[in-house]
């Protein structure tokens, strides 16, 4: 038999590594009972400027005021909101790193990407749901199409040579595009940014020429008439431009709802989750937050952690085959 002879310092440095992970866990648990005791860090997904970044700084607002500790905005977008999602998913499980829980990250990515750093369902703590928001179609003014079957008839007539962006391959918005080409039968080309504020500046600059975007990014500039818009993609017509058709009028079924909710690493303490969950029920119920919301066409939405993480597979579950359908799947 072959004796393996660990050196004495390496030995107690191992047994210290396995002694350090429960104290490291009920210190962690500890510090939870009297949460938040210091300033709170929430991840958004996206860059700064879009549609999420606006809701979620309207949010962190409202928790900062309820507790006197700061809820701090972080931006950390890219590949669809996937960088942030696994920023959160990889911090440490003591409530003072939060942050956005999105349909793209969350409900799209799954079925959209064959590998991802993180599991939606596995690596997160779903805490509550916070908003919905329907995505608006617009395209450039210059662009000779006042309606959607005009826009359809124009694309259908030059194969190829229309372009539509979005913030970023797997966010609801691309996969809105998809719908429209898979619906209605068209070859358009997908202009992938790294969210929807930059997509927004090509689209107002003439870089490209179409895109679906939460309704709050290019709602100033449709107001202004610097963009032209066709329709929303909720069932109904939206309080803030209720001019504009559903897409479901012209294809039915064809429905998406952006959405967020709060979220934490997996492994999140109970009473922080539990915490964190009455303190976003609180903050969306506030006159100050609906007001906010309603300008921005979005709607407060709050589920339990339990009801949050069954929303959230049931959108995974809904849109796979649309995904699947529609060819944009990342290898």
């Amino acid at each position: 038999m072959i004796r393996v002879v660990m050196p004495r310092r390496r030995a107690l440095a191992v047994v210290g590594g396995a002694l350090a992970t429960p104290y490291l866990a009920s210190g962690i648990a500890r510090a939870a009972d009297d949460w938040p005791n210091k300033p709170v860090r929430y991840i958004n997904l996206f860059p700064a400027g879009g549609a999420t970044d606006v809701l979620s700084r309207v949010v962190c607002q409202q928790l900062s005021e309820l507790t006197g500790q700061q809820f701090i905005v972080e931006n950390k977008g890219g590949s669809g909101g996937n960088v942030g999602a696994d920023a959160i998913a990889k911090s440490t499980p003591d409530g003072y790193t939060l942050g956005l829980m999105s349909i793209a990250s969350h409900a799209i990515s799954p079925t959209l990407y064959s590998k991802l750093p993180f599991d939606a369902e596995k690596d997160f703590t779903p805490i509550s749901m916070l908003w919905q928001v329907p995505n608006i179609f617009v395209v450039r003014p210059d662009i000779p199409a006042k309606s959607v079957p005009e826009l359809v008839a124009l694309v259908k007539a030059s194969p190829g040579k229309y372009t539509f962006a979005s913030g970023g391959a797997g966010t609801s918005p691309h996969i809105c595009g998809e719908m429209l080409k898979q619906y209605a039968g068209l070859n358009m080309v997908h202009v992938p940014y790294r969210g929807g504020a930059p997509a927004l500046q090509d689209l107002l600059a003439g870089q490209v020429d179409m895109e679906f975007d939460n309704i709050p990014g290019p709602l100033p500039q449709y107001k202004a008439g610097k963009l032209r818009g066709l329709a929303v993609t909720s069932l109904e017509r939206s309080p803030v431009a209720p001019e504009l058709p559903p897409m479901n009028d012209f294809y039915p079924g064809f429905q998406i709802t952006s959405w967020g909710g709060l979220c934490g690493p997996a492994g999140l303490p109970p009473v922080v989750v539990a915490k964190a969950s009455a303190l976003a029920k609180k903050a969306l119920a506030s006159d100050v937050l609906k007001t906010a919301f309603l300008a921005q066409g979005a709607t407060p939405l709050w589920l339990s952690p339990a009801d949050a993480a069954a929303f959230r597979l049931a959108d995974e579950k809904k849109l796979a085959p649309v995904i699947i359908a529609s060819g944009a799947k990342v290898n």
